[in-house]
């Protein structure tokens, strides 16, 4: 326990670092000086009459010899203040800074400051203690109760310095309770850094050479000041210590701010407000925390907003995303993750964004074992329902969506873009695969528009895959319809009396169950299909709506191999033989792909990724960061590799020929008016629905509030880009008959 220590005078102004931390040769002051940029003109000495005029304004200091200030320096600004140590004052003009309504005087008064550099120009203003900080020009610190850095600051990042114990090393403990796949945070840091570090917790060559990597990245000299960039506004706050703050942050009623990077420049500023604590992590760029928010290990992503009294422990939260009024504890969290409401929880996952955490939905913290919670692994847009309860250990596929209801047992939903609800009646768990697809449209094609929309970063160190239809997801659905021909087949065989064939090879099964979804409907639609490994429990799980979902799985595919042609500039004549001489084969068709943190890689790229960071061949985070961007200058062509892949699967052959395509384009035209008509329809479901209306006393007052459905400017976009898309159909089909020609 610490005590209360009486010390010598001397050492208000002496001492900081121990002198057996200091390099041979140095003083205490050396990293300082690196810090900090010498004003044009240099520093120079009080003069006598402004010391008499700083000692007139009821200043005092331990000793003026150690006041440093600039040329222009106005000593009649100065006022009611205690120095300690060696402090430098930039300019002080006659003037005044303004920030909103807050009008301060350039000045300092009523402060007590120790060893600190001030820029040029600033207003300081009822700080109370303000020790070892270099703060930038033209800033406003009002009414700040103790603002100061201690010799073994790290500013959030999870380093140790000189003479500390490994113990005092912070560590993020995502994915699960167990600390077991905690990560090393550091400015900088990306969900991509932190998946690819904490999924691999078996690879121990891989996690050592990360910590070392991490514990280089900062320099492990005791020393460090911590900085206020330049027009940063300070005011009403209590405790900022050990801080590292960027340019243009604005603060105001923060309660503690401890250990920690607030990233913020004059094109993407960070704001933090009233009664919120930070403690141990990092605020990304253009970052917004406001109302009696708390966060202790932590990272948050640029562009992302945290308020309402949301609590974020031992998580990391990527870019683009939105914590409010809730619970998450052990988490990783891709970018464009939305949660609101202030009875959801989210515990020990992993959730690969453009996800949506619904009121009342509960994922964690049931335990439903006598240990910690297990893990959570869903894909990319994951939305629980509202009052929804989930057992770990689960894994989704992307774009699941859970009904209201309590699940009892663990899931592995295998199917993408379905609907997954727990029939209490029926004592069955029930899939709906394609769901999206079949019934909601309009939330499915707005997606990838949404969230291209709200990525409003200027800093993107994390590349991010915003597209719905995309290489993990079409992996997903490959496999989906695959699992759909299995399980039709075995429920056939069932219904038709042939048990023991359901034991045979699952490939010939597979064709079965392929010639059954391509014939006649009204045989599938008869048979009760059951979905295999699914739940952990003893009742049964069924699969609905399987014919159509079959034949929606596969207009995805043909939606996202013509797509991407037509995006990639393939349709050029002397380009159209590469396509039409495509040829595919099983491994390049089953080719496994990584969401990275949001940025989708090759599991190849990953484990080649992996082995150079072990042999020593990036040897740096930076270097690790131009590796992701080397894979994502590459990502167009791999992306359009597998999208041909995925057509040549669809189609059931192994090469694309002219016919097949110009098939394929006939398809896709009739899938991209679908899509459209959908997008409409799928809207107009609300507009149509009485209920909606009955709170109003007319149609008038129901259209003033509601519109027309055809009038949403997302339904007219999609049939502006039906039209884009339709023309550049028949502009390919063109160049292929010419080519034949």
């Amino acid at each position: 326990m610490e005590r209360v220590t009486l010390l010598p005078p001397t050492a208000l102004s002496d001492g900081w670092i121990d002198p057996k931390y200091l390099p041979e040769g140095k003083d205490k002051y050396y990293i300082r000086n690196r810090q900090v940029k010498e004003p044009d003109g240099g520093w120079r000495h009080l003069r006598s009459d402004e010391i008499e005029q700083l000692v007139k304004n009821n200043n005092t200091a331990s000793s003026w010899d150690t006041v440093w200030v600039a040329n222009e320096f106005n000593p009649t600004m100065i006022k009611d203040n205690k120095f300690y140590g060696t402090v430098r004052i930039g300019r002080v003009c006659n003037g005044a800074l303004q920030f909103h309504d807050l009008r301060l005087p350039v000045g300092i008064t009523n402060s007590s400051i120790h060893s600190c550099d001030i820029g040029d120009d600033c207003a300081i203003h009822d700080v109370h203690y303000l020790s070892h900080y270099i703060i930038g020009a033209h800033c406003m610190l009002f009414n700040i109760q103790e603002m100061a850095t201690t010799d073994h600051a790290k500013f959030g990042n999870g380093i140790v310095k000189e003479g500390e114990p490994e113990a005092v090393r912070v560590r993020i403990e995502i994915m699960n309770e167990t600390g077991a796949r905690s990560v090393i945070p550091f400015d900088g840091m990306i969900p991509a850094d932190a998946y690819l570090w904490g999924k691999h917790a078996n690879d121990t060559a891989l996690q050592e050479r990360l910590t070392e990597i991490t514990q280089n990245t900062i320099d492990h000299h005791r020393g460090y000041y911590g900085e206020i960039g330049e027009r940063c506004v300070i005011k009403n706050s209590s405790i900022i210590k050990d801080v590292k703050m960027g340019t243009d942050c604005y603060i105001k009623g923060a309660s503690k701010l401890k250990n920690i990077t607030i990233n913020s420049s004059d094109s993407e500023p960070t704001q933090i407000g009233e009664n919120v604590i930070l403690v141990n992590g990092i605020v990304g760029y253009g970052c917004h925390i406001f109302y009696s928010c708390t966060a202790v290990r932590f990272i948050l992503g640029n562009n992302s907003n945290f308020k309402y009294g949301a609590r974020l422990i031992n998580s990391i939260m990527g870019d683009n995303s939105t914590i409010s009024c809730c619970e998450v504890l052990n988490n990783l969290i891709f970018p464009g993750h939305e949660q609101h409401h202030n009875n959801s929880f989210l515990i020990a996952s992993v959730i690969m964004g453009q996800s949506n955490m619904a009121a009342g939905a509960t994922i964690g913290s049931n335990h439903n074992s006598r240990t910690n919670d297990g893990e959570l692994v869903a894909g990319r847009g994951f939305w629980p329902g509202l009052c929804s309860s989930v057992k770990h250990s689960s894994r989704f596929a992307s774009f699941t969506l859970l009904t209201k209801g309590d699940y009892p047992a663990e899931m592995n939903i295998t199917l993408p873009f379905a609907l997954v609800s727990n029939n209490i009646a029926g004592n069955c768990l029930e899939v709906i695969p394609a769901y999206w697809w079949l019934y909601n449209m309009y939330a499915l094609a707005r997606n990838t528009w949404k969230y291209h929309t709200r990525d409003k970063r200027i800093t993107k160190v994390q590349n991010i895959e915003f597209d719905t239809f995309a290489p993990d997801t079409m992996q997903e659905v490959i496999k989906a319809r695959k699992l759909l021909e299995l399980w039709t087949a075995k429920a056939y065989i069932k219904a038709t009396g042939g048990h023991k064939e359901i034991e045979g090879d699952d490939c010939s099964l597979m064709k079965t169950g392929q010639r059954l979804l391509q014939g006649d409907r009204k045989v599938v639609d008869s048979l009760t299909i059951a979905g295999e490994g699914m739940e952990n429990s003893h009742r049964p799980v069924h699969i609905l709506k399987v014919y159509d979902a079959y034949h929606a799985y596969g207009d995805m595919l043909i939606h996202y191999a013509v797509s991407n042609t037509l995006s990639n500039g393939q349709t050029a004549c002397n380009q159209i033989n590469s396509l039409i001489n495509f040829k595919t084969d099983s491994t390049q068709t089953g080719q496994e792909w990584t969401n990275l943190g949001g940025q989708l890689v090759m599991t190849t790229d990953i484990d080649t990724l992996r082995e150079d960071i072990c042999n020593g061949t990036l040897d740096s985070w930076n270097a690790i960061h131009r590796r992701y961007d080397e894979l994502w200058s590459r990502y167009p062509t791999d992306k359009l590799h597998h999208a041909l892949h995925a057509l040549c699967h669809v189609l059931n052959c192994d090469a694309l020929s002219r016919e097949l395509w110009l098939q394929a384009l006939e398809e896709a035209k009739r899938i991209q008016h679908f899509i459209c008509k959908q997008v409409y329809l799928s809207r107009k479901k609300d507009h149509d629905n009485p209920f909606r209306s009955s709170t109003c006393n007319s149609g008038e007052e129901a259209l003033a509030i509601y519109g027309r459905a055809e009038e949403n400017s997302f339904v007219k976009q999609m049939r502006e880009d039906t039209a884009a898309n339709i023309e550049k159909i028949e502009s390919f089909k063109e160049d292929l008959q010419q080519k034949s020609e």
